[in-house]
């Protein structure tokens, strides 16, 4: 499933949990309905075991129904982790059914798991989940689909932002107090 938006929107990364923060983002850029908000995933932190183990599978059943990526004004590809060597149309990922669980392998996994790397060129495995991809692997998917930037979350990075392959993709990281 892919969305497809229209600017003015704001783009949040990983919350992880941390409820002050995203009631931080509300009041500064407004409150639902009044703005609008896409968040790249991360809602909670994976290392902190609140809750019964009935509420977590509910969680992860509505995880498992949100969409994979979104395309804002045609320029702008969001997503929780990254690009995938087996993406080579958007229409690939308009028809990934929803709900359904991450598979271990392939482009839903890459959408939600892959992370870009200074230490690659083009495409490498990422310890046995997902991939790596480079600057060139950024460049091709842009100029492919003639789009502006890649905008993602997934790795947590200093002062919120961390810019990628010449400011061509950006990481998001939205719980500054986490």
């Amino acid at each position: 499933m892919l969305l497809e938006l229209k600017a003015p929107i704001n783009i949040c990364g990983n919350i992880c949990g941390q409820y002050t923060d995203l009631l931080r983002h509300f009041e500064h850029d407004g409150v639902p309905p009044e703005s609008n908000y896409l968040f790249l995933g991360g809602y909670v932190n994976r290392g902190k075991r609140r809750y019964n183990i009935k509420l977590w599978k509910l969680f992860t059943n509505c995880f498992n129904c949100l969409p994979a990526a979104a395309v804002i004004n045609e320029k702008i590809f969001c997503c929780h982790g990254g690009l995938s060597p087996e993406l080579h149309s958007l229409d690939q990922i308009r028809q990934i059914q929803r709900p359904t669980d991450v598979p271990d392998y392939g482009l839903l996994c890459d959408l939600l798991w892959s992370d870009p790397s200074t230490n690659v060129e083009n495409w490498q495995e990422n310890y046995g989940v997902s991939s790596e991809f480079g600057a060139n692997v950024v460049k091709e998917f842009l100029n492919r689909f003639n789009m502006n930037l890649i905008c993602r979350s997934h790795q947590v990075v200093e002062d919120g932002y961390e810019f990628f392959a010449n400011h061509q993709l950006v990481t998001i990281f939205s719980a500054p107090d986490y």
